[in-house]
């Protein structure tokens, strides 16, 4: 890779980090904006693994991730222990989570169950739905 290179592609990150912040985050001022920017993505589809942004999604979450693991560690949970716990305080039911297109009631079942783990494309769907990383269900 030549200086022509690297210099378009310094351009190009600097453009992109106007737009969506792709360094590590350290302030919660930070924080907040990644996760906003990461919400718009998800709204826009990124959530789906066939989705252009996909990989940008997935970058951000990771550092929203990072960022929130430095702040406050959280206590080691199984998946559907989270998936469990965010239900009870968000008061909603297997069949509410159906309902509105996160995933089957027999899957959300099976979850909890513990007859099935959490697939990349549903812990990012209930990442944007409870407003978390998805790295909590993974």
């Amino acid at each position: 890779m030549g200086a022509n290179e690297i210099d378009k592609i310094a351009k190009r990150y600097r453009a992109l980090c106007e737009l969506v912040p792709l360094k590590p985050i350290t302030t919660k001022v930070g924080y907040e904006a990644a996760v906003g920017h990461l919400n718009r993505l998800l709204d826009a589809g990124g959530a789906n693994q066939a989705h252009q942004l996909a990989g940008l999604v997935e970058a951000l979450g990771e550092m929203i991730n990072s960022y929130e693991k430095r702040q406050a560690p959280m206590p080691e949970a199984e998946p559907r222990q989270v998936l469990r716990y965010l239900m009870e305080e968000h008061g909603l039911s297997q069949s509410d989570l159906s309902g509105i297109g996160i995933a089957s009631q027999g899957t959300i079942s099976d979850i909890l169950s513990g007859r099935r783990g959490i697939s990349k494309a549903l812990a990012k769907k209930m990442a944007a739905r409870f407003q978390v990383s998805a790295a909590v269900f993974l």
